[in-house]
C-alpha cells in the first residue's frame, strides 16, 4: 500500500514511525530538511524536501498511484488544499487534519467529500471524547466501546485488592467466564496472554466484556470502593479542555483553571454552563488548589501545552487525595515516564489521531481500529468473509499466529465473547488484538 504524508511535525512523524513497522510504502513531504533526515535515517521511508502543496513534489511522490494521501501539517488550509489537489491528481483516498470543528457538521463534511476529501481528523475533539469516557468510569485507565457498544474494552491497573491475581488464565478464563483478557502491559513489556500466564499486581490489563458485566469486572479487580467522578478540576483552558467541557455529563461539575485572563473570558462565553466555573489562575499554585476545594475533587485533568507541567500537576493532585488524574502528554518520550509514575490516564493527541487515520489504511472489510499507545498493541475489527480461513475451524484449531488473540465477536448486533471452542461464521464482526505482528497477515485470515 502506497501512502503519502504531507507534514513531518507531530502527527506526521508519529504516523511515519507507526506505519513503517507494517512495511507500507511511505513518502513523507515537508519543508524541514533536518527533520526529514532524522526520520529517513531511522525508518524505512522516502522523504521529499519541498512544500507539501508543490505539484512537482506530489508528482515526484507518484501521487497518481497513492492509496492514501494524509495532510497533517500545522496549517489547516494547507492540509485541505493539498488533499483536494492530491485527489485531483489520482490519490484514491485523502484525509486532512483540521483545527476547526465547524467543518465536522454534516453539510460541511458532504461539501468536503465533493471536493475530494474523504475524511477529516480533528485531534482536539477526539482527545476530548477519550477524556470524558475516562471520567465516566473513574476506576479504569481506558474504555473503548467496540461496534457501538456491543462489546466493551476496559484497560485497568491491578492493585492489592484485585481478586484474580497470580492465577493461570486457563483457570480464570473459561468458556462461561463473562470476560476475556486480551492484553497485559507489565512494565515496558506487552503480553498477548496464553493459558499459563498469570496476572500480577500493577499490571495494566485489557478486558473484553459486554456492557451488563461491567459491574462484575469492577468487583473482581477490587475497584468497587472507587468513588464516581462528580467534581472535576481542569488545568489549562486550551481547545482540548474547551471541547471536553462541552461534552461533560450533566451530573458532573467542573472548574477550569486558566492563566490567561482573555482566554478565561472566551471560555465563559462559549460554555455558558452553570455547572462549569472558569478561574483565572495558575493550576500549579497549591494554595489556589486548596482554596478551590481540590480535596472534594474526584478527578484532576491537566491539559496545558507542557507535558512536564501536566505530569507534575497530576502527581501533586494525587498527593492531595485526588484518585483519578488525566495528563495530556504530547511528547511520546515522556509517556513511559508518566506511566512509571502512576499518573493515571495519558492523553496523546497525535497517537489518537494516528489511530483514526490508521483505520483508513485497511481494507473496507475492516470496520474499526485503534492503536493502544500504552500497550503498544492494535485492536482491529474484521468482518469474516464467506469461505475465509477464519470460518473453517474452531478457534483453537486455527493455529493463530503468535502475538494475536481474538477478544470477541458481534453477530446480528449482539456481542459475544470468544473461547477456544467458538466457531466464527461468515458475516461476524471479529475483534482482534495483536502486538508485534503485521496486520495485513491477520487480514488474510478473514478474506
Amino acid at each position: 500500500m502506497k501512502i503519502i504524508i504531507a507534514g513531518a511535525k507531530a502527527i506526521g512523524s508519529h504516523l511515519a514511525k507507526f506505519l513503517s513497522r507494517n512495511n507500507y510504502d511511505i513518502t513523507l513531504i515537508d519543508e524541514d530538511e533536518e527533520r526529514l533526515n532524522d526520520l529517513s535515517g531511522d525508518y524505512d521511508l522516502m522523504t521529499i524536501h519541498a512544500s507539501p502543496s508543490s505539484i512537482k513534489a506530489m508528482k515526484d511522490a507518484e501521487v497518481k498511484d497513492c492509496d492514501l494521501y494524509i495532510g497533517v501539517t500545522l496549517n489547516e488550509d494547507l492540509n485541505i488544499n493539498c488533499c483536494i489537489i492530491a485527489k485531483a491528481l489520482g490519490a484514491k483516498k485523502t484525509v486532512a487534519k483540521i483545527n476547526n470543528d465547524e467543518f465536522l457538521n454534516h453539510e460541511m463534511v458532504a461539501l468536503f467529500n465533493k471536493l475530494g476529501i474523504d475524511s477529516l481528523i480533528y485531534p482536539e475533539g477526539l482527545a476530548a471524547h477519550d477524556i470524558i469516557n475516562g471520567l465516566k468510569m473513574s476506576w479504569v485507565r481506558l474504555r473503548w466501546d467496540v461496534h457501538e457498544g456491543a462489546l466493551i474494552m476496559l484497560g485497568i491497573k491491578l492493585r492489592e485488592t484485585c481478586e484474580i491475581l497470580n492465577q493461570p488464565l486457563k483457570d480464570l478464563c473459561k468458556p462461561e467466564t463473562p470476560y476475556h483478557i486480551v492484553a497485559i502491559k507489565r512494565g515496558g513489556e506487552t503480553i498477548i496472554p496464553r493459558g499459563d500466564d498469570v496476572l500480577k499486581i500493577y499490571d495494566v490489563v485489557y478486558f473484553m466484556t459486554t456492557r451488563n458485566y461491567i459491574p462484575y469486572i469492577r468487583k473482581i479487580v477490587g475497584k468497587e470502593h472507587y468513588v464516581d467522578v462528580k467534581n472535576v478540576m481542569i488545568m489549562g483552558g486550551g481547545e482540548t479542555a474547551l471541547k471536553a467541557s462541552l461534552l461533560l455529563p450533566e451530573y458532573m461539575n467542573a472548574k477550569i483553571i486558566e492563566i490567561d485572563e482573555k482566554r478565561c473570558e472566551y471560555i465563559n462565553e462559549v460554555i455558558n454552563n452553570k455547572n462549569i466555573m472558569v478561574i483565572n489562575g495558575d493550576g500549579r499554585d497549591i494554595p489556589l488548589l486548596i482554596e478551590e476545594a481540590i480535596k472534594n475533587t474526584q478527578a484532576f485533568v491537566a491539559l496545558t501545552g507542557n507535558a512536564e507541567t501536566n505530569i507534575l500537576a497530576c502527581l501533586t493532585a494525587k498527593r492531595m487525595g485526588v484518585r483519578k488524574t488525566v495528563a495530556m502528554v504530547e511528547n511520546l518520550d515522556y509517556v513511559s515516564m508518566a506511566e512509571s509514575l502512576d499518573i493515571g490516564t495519558i492523553i496523546n493527541r497525535r497517537a489518537i489521531a494516528a489511530s483514526h487515520i490508521y483505520q483508513m489504511l485497511l481494507d473496507s472489510d475492516t470496520e474499526n481500529t485503534r492503536f493502544l499507545m500504552n500497550a503498544n498493541a492494535d485492536v482491529v475489527e474484521f468482518t469474516a468473509q464467506e469461505g475465509s480461513k477464519i470460518t473453517k475451524k474452531k478457534v483453537y484449531e486455527l493455529g493463530l499466529p503468535y502475538g494475536m488473540t481474538i477478544g470477541g465477536l458481534v453477530r446480528n448486533g449482539e456481542g459475544m465473547l470468544v473461547s477456544g471452542g467458538s466457531q466464527i461464521q461468515a458475516g461476524d464482526t471479529v475483534v482482534v488484538y495483536c502486538h508485534d505482528i503485521n496486520i495485513e497477515k491477520i487480514e488474510r485470515l478473514f478474506k
